[in-house]
């Protein structure tokens, strides 16, 4: 089994009801979106007239590290949160971001602790807060076939 594959499936092993995936496919996207919106707020360089910051130098360094597992996830992941990004900059009051990703991270914990009844990945495998968002990718796109139980709800 790849890295990738292994990471996917212990991840989907603490997502297994529909409930928990749902929250996740808005809880995941509002937390990125949140933490590149107030990442925004730290200009890095200007290449003529766009500045660079500091969310897309994390995006940069996210996406190195997809493209280490897989390169259609890692493209997936490019093309969502440049478009997370650009959402971002089209309103730069900060408190957007802020309560983006505080209501993201509600949505988290609505899926673990009302419809999956069990502690988020993250807690035993810091990995899966990377992991988390290129699940999702594969979840909508199907890229890679992910071997978990059955969802139970």
């Amino acid at each position: 089994m790849s890295k990738v594959d292994g990471l996917l499936t212990d991840y989907a092993a603490f997502h297994r009801t529909k409930g928990n995936v749902a929250c996740h496919f808005v809880g995941i996207p509002l937390i990125v979106f949140g933490i590149l919106q107030l990442l925004l707020h730290v200009p890095l360089f200007s290449v003529g007239l766009f500045w660079v910051t500091g969310a897309e130098a994390l995006i940069a360094i996210a996406t190195l590290y997809y493209l280490t597992l897989d390169v259609r996830l890692a493209l997936g992941m490019l093309f969502a949160t440049l478009a997370l990004d650009f959402l971002g900059r089209l309103n730069w009051n900060p408190w957007i971001g802020v309560a983006a990703f505080v209501i993201g991270w509600v949505f988290q914990g609505i899926g673990h602790a009302v419809y999956e009844k069990k502690s988020p990945a993250f807690l035993r495998n810091l990995v899966h807060l990377m992991v988390g968002p290129i699940f999702l990718v594969n979840e909508a796109l199907h890229f890679r076939k992910v071997e978990a139980a059955p969802a139970n709800g």
